[in-house]
């Protein structure tokens, strides 16, 4: 175990991925002394861990009997981190479901942006676009995975909704899943990259079909490119 401040960040890690993967059901229950044991950490590193899992929804602790492994379907399923630790232990099933809502959420948050976008953020986007081309054309694979995120976090924030806003920590989540999975291309394809600054272009020039139009095509690809990653794989039960 890892000395410090990473204590903390190993032992969620490693409780919440046992939980997301099954190794402890729901319905489990466990106590914090045998965590505290298992991972031969302090009683406080322990509770810092438990409070977080039960803000996520995972564990509910429960008088006299201990910490009970609740269902998915009462998790905060779109918070980063039950994203990521969805991502390591069903990478299929869980690139499947976001990327459907990725399909339904960016094209209108394009639509969005070109409504509402000031000339400011109009720019940023563009640049983006042009820096994530230049990456590409580079090989820098992870320039290119920078520059992507940035890109789609500042589409989500451009149209002035909230909740679309806030999505981009999960895009983040699914775009760097897919590359250390190994799942994302090497090299971005050309036609991907003229859509994105087609939907920059169509942004700073206040047309939202287009955007809308171009940022669906962006989706459809993505879909595409994964539908190999999770070829075989059932969805999960929520209860």
């Amino acid at each position: 175990m890892t000395a410090g401040g990473n204590l903390h960040e190993s032992v969620l890690n490693a409780v919440g991925t046992d939980i997301v993967s099954g190794a402890l059901a729901p319905g489990t229950v466990i106590r914090t002394e045998e965590l505290r044991s298992r991972y031969e950490v302090s009683v406080s590193v322990v509770r810092e861990v438990v409070r977080v899992l039960e803000s996520l929804g995972m564990v509910k602790p429960v008088r006299r009997l201990g910490l009970v492994i609740l269902a998915m379907r009462e998790w905060t399923i779109l918070d980063p981190l039950v994203v990521r630790w969805r991502m390591a232990a069903h990478p299929g099933i869980q690139l499947r479901s976001l990327t459907e809502l990725r399909v339904a959420i960016e094209p209108q948050a394009a639509h969005l942006a070109a409504l509402h976008a000031d000339a400011a953020a109009a720019e940023e986007i563009m640049h983006l676009a042009a820096r994530m081309r230049s990456a590409g054309r580079s090989g820098d694979v992870e320039a290119v995975l920078d520059a992507d995120i940035a890109y789609h976090r500042a589409v989500l924030r451009a149209g002035g909704n909230e909740l679309f806003a806030s999505f981009d920590s999960v895009v983040a989540e699914i775009l760097t899943g897919r590359t250390n999975a190994g799942l994302m291309p090497r090299f971005p394809h050309p036609e991907a990259l003229q859509w994105h600054f087609d939907v920059a272009d169509a942004i700073g020039a206040q047309d939202p079909q287009r955007a809308h139009e171009a940022m669906t095509k962006i989706m459809v690809r993505a879909f595409d490119e994964m539908e190999d990653a999770w070829a075989g794989e059932t969805r999960l039960r929520t209860d």
